[in-house]
């Protein structure tokens, strides 16, 4: 799927991004020559190309089946809390079923109501984020969606990192008022850092995973 600088010019780009865009192509001025989506992957990453999908024609349903995809990376969090709670995965593959045309408006919406009503009776913050990005993907407007449906699997993501971190804290704290008070903080400061470095591999994982999603529909 391709793109021009002139078109992507016309939708007002931030200017720390285009200039970003600008330096990896070694231009310094927006002409016409065709510039594929994949190339401003990984020249800005993944937020500028979901927001370059606007300066291109015909990208509705792709941009839906990679809503779709972002809350199916997030789906087994809801559904490890909720195993016989089918509403998320039936609104992700409704958003995948309207985007190639085999349900109405109806049959879409009932889905996203559904995924809606999954998200509020969810208890816990990582399950509800996951629901959201169910209901997201199904979404009216197709950018709209890829890009709330990748935010809320981050925040599903995110809160189960928060998870781990509170569990490593919480061992940390046990550790505590079992030894010494020089060696317990030594203790809570390892496991924090341990709780740290998780999360920011896990991150690191998260953005490789949206990269190939990215990268399987524009392939």
């Amino acid at each position: 799927m391709k793109t021009t600088l002139n078109r992507i010019k016309e939708y007002s780009p931030c200017p720390e991004g285009w200039s970003k865009l600008l330096t990896y192509l070694n231009k310094t001025e927006a002409d016409d020559e065709p510039l594929d989506l994949l190339t401003i992957l990984e020249s800005n990453g993944v937020e500028d190309c979901l927001w370059a999908f606007k300066c291109t024609d015909n990208h509705n349903i792709i941009y839906r089946h990679i809503a779709a995809d972002f809350a199916e990376s997030v789906l087994h969090i809801y559904e490890s809390d909720y195993p016989n709670d089918n509403r998320p995965r039936l609104a992700i593959q409704a958003a995948r079923d309207y985007a190639n045309g085999k349900i109405d408006d109806d049959a879409w919406g009932a889905a996203r109501g559904a995924a809606r009503d999954a998200a509020w009776d969810a208890d816990s913050d990582a399950a509800r984020a996951a629901a959201w990005a169910a209901r997201a993907a199904a979404r009216d407007y197709a950018s709209d969606a890829a890009v709330a449906a990748r935010d809320a699997a981050w925040a599903a993501r995110a809160a189960t990192w928060a998870d781990a971190r509170d569990a490593a804290n919480d061992a940390a704290r046990a550790a505590t008022r079992a030894a010494a008070w020089a060696a317990s903080d030594a203790t809570w400061a390892d496991a924090r850092t341990t709780a740290e470095d998780a999360r920011d591999a896990a991150s690191d994982a998260e953005l490789e995973k949206q990269k190939a999603i990215i990268i399987k529909w524009l392939s």
